[in-house]
């Protein structure tokens, strides 16, 4: 499969993954709550939560060996497979503390505290809620805290596009299960043992899967170093450090807006930022794709085709996401009135600043990549810290003043702070690796969301003129996209034609 397929594949599935989340987040509520009480369903998603953050320091360490397995790549094999099988080892053992923890509030009677308000829930709803998390426990050894890993290590070797489609496969599956058991009359209890068994059917084709690619590719077994896995852990801690402060600055806005800004202040601002996080998970289907291909590419010394990679990213913000930004800054209005039933007010200044946070989050995208993909853990940490650190101060210290508009200024400014930082750290490990940072295309892309700033102040400024704003906007967006394309190599541009050639709706229209 070419570089551009398995793009284009691995970005399919991330956009239908999408998909599946946002049908479970909004049409499946009302099938959960139509047949369980809101008390059931509370401790439905309550179980969920908990055993995610349960998981955090698994899911840390596997991040961590993942950018381990791009920085080892395909050339050397031994290596990976000591990294791989010291990683499951330490998996297996931070699954089973989990499953420690789990037993612990169990046994202490401490459960109930972590399920929202004891008072309404009975013994038998928390005796089911307890068993149901165990299962959630055992299913993660066995179908998440392995595969997980071995998802990783085959990532180097082009399959992550394969890895995307299977994840989609057990997240639908995992999905559909539940819903099922409820419209058929299941409590909690026997939905989360549906859930279970349904994952360890997924769980049975996809080992057979992996073990056979993980044949075919030489990663062989070898004896787990506790050592090296004890390593691995200790350095994945800045991982799963820089993952709580990322957590902290987007869910700690809500923490502290509730109480500056009141419950109709957090709701108008969570509503105004949905645009903004699907934007976001959009932004992702493009970056994820990219990262084992580009990875590879610095890891060769290849200025050219890294180029490449920047290219595509920078590319999907410059001809995409800003000329999408301002259009959708003149529309919107009315529809979010609609979506709303107008019982939430909009603010357009909001809206555009939470706007163009994503848009400075997506012009610092390749910077990040280079970062987070070496594995430089100590910026990774200093920078998170850096952001949360503004966002805190930036809502205590605006949103007395400015309403919930101080949640977005805080936000933009960690936006700004954590760019500025990546840039400067990217350019440093580029330089010391024998690679240049590509400043002319960057400064274009930059160009590109100053320029959708300004439409879209200029637009709240001027409502009257609001149209020819958008025309005359989106006529200095598109040269400026043309100017981007100028500057590209002829490798970028090539690859981005292949690209644009293999989407099945351009083959059809234009057989070759």
């Amino acid at each position: 499969m070419s570089t551009a397929s398995r793009l284009i594949s691995g970005s399919a599935a991330s956009w239908v993954q999408i998909g599946v989340t946002v049908i479970s987040q909004m049409a499946l509520v009302p099938l959960y709550l139509s047949h369980w009480s809101v008390v059931t369903f509370g401790v439905w998603i309550a179980i969920q939560t908990l055993g995610s953050v349960i998981s955090i320091l698994d899911l840390g360490h596997q991040e961590f060996l993942a950018y381990e397995f791009l920085r080892i790549g395909t050339t050397r094999r031994p290596a990976l497979s000591r990294h791989l099988w010291s990683g499951i080892s330490i998996g297996i053992l931070l699954s089973l503390v989990q499953l420690l923890i789990i037993t612990g509030l169990l046994v202490t009677g401490a459960l109930p505290y972590f399920l929202g308000k004891t008072d309404v829930a009975n013994p038998a709803l928390i005796r089911d809620a307890g068993i149901v998390l165990l299962l959630q426990g055992i299913t993660w050894l066995i179908c998440t805290s392995m595969s997980g890993l071995f998802f990783r290590a085959l990532a180097p070797f082009g399959y992550y596009p394969r890895m995307a489609w299977w994840g989609l496969a057990y997240s639908v599956a995992c999905s559909v299960a539940p819903v099922a058991a409820v419209l058929l009359g299941a409590g909690l209890l026997i939905t989360g043992i549906v859930t279970a068994v349904t994952g360890l059917v997924i769980a049975l084709p996809l080992y057979l899967d992996l073990f056979r690619l993980l044949r075919q590719e030489q990663v062989r077994f070898v004896r787990p170093s506790l050592r090296l896995g004890v390593k691995n852990f200790v350095r994945s801690l800045a991982i799963t450090g820089r993952v709580l402060l990322e957590n902290a600055r987007q869910q700690g806005v809500r923490l502290l807006l509730a109480p500056l800004a009141g419950a109709a202040g957090l709701a108008a601002f969570s509503t105004m930022r949905t645009g903004a996080n699907v934007a976001l998970q959009g932004l992702n289907t493009v970056v994820n794709p990219m990262m084992p291909e580009l990875m590879r590419f610095l890891h060769q010394r290849d200025q050219a085709r890294s180029e490449v990679a920047f290219g595509t990213i920078w590319f999907v913000l410059v001809a995409v996401m800003a000329p999408a930004t301002v259009v959708f800054q003149a529309v919107v209005e009315p529809l979010y009135a609609l979506w709303t039933r107008g019982k939430v007010p909009f603010d357009p200044i909001l809206f555009a600043t939470l706007s163009l946070t994503v848009l400075v989050y997506a012009v610092v995208q390749p910077a990040m990549a280079v970062v987070r993909g070496n594995n430089l853990l100590r910026p990774q940490l200093l920078l998170s810290a850096a952001a949360a650190a503004v966002v805190v101060g930036g809502i205590v210290a605006l949103v007395p003043l400015t309403g919930i508009l101080g949640g977005g200024l805080a936000l933009l400014a960690a936006e700004v702070v954590a760019t500025i930082g990546y840039r400067v750290v990217a350019g440093q490990w580029l330089r010391a690796n024998g690679l240049h940072w590509p400043a002319r295309p960057f400064q274009i892309a930059l160009a590109s969301v100053w320029m959708a700033a300004l439409a879209m102040g200029a637009m709240i400024m001027l409502p009257q003129l609001k149209w020819l704003i958008l025309l005359t906007s989106l006529v200095l967006l598109l040269g400026n996209a043309w100017r981007y394309w100028q500057v590209l190599p002829t490798l970028a541009t090539e690859h981005t034609i292949r690209m644009v050639s293999a989407l099945p709706l351009v083959k059809k229209l234009f057989p070759a």
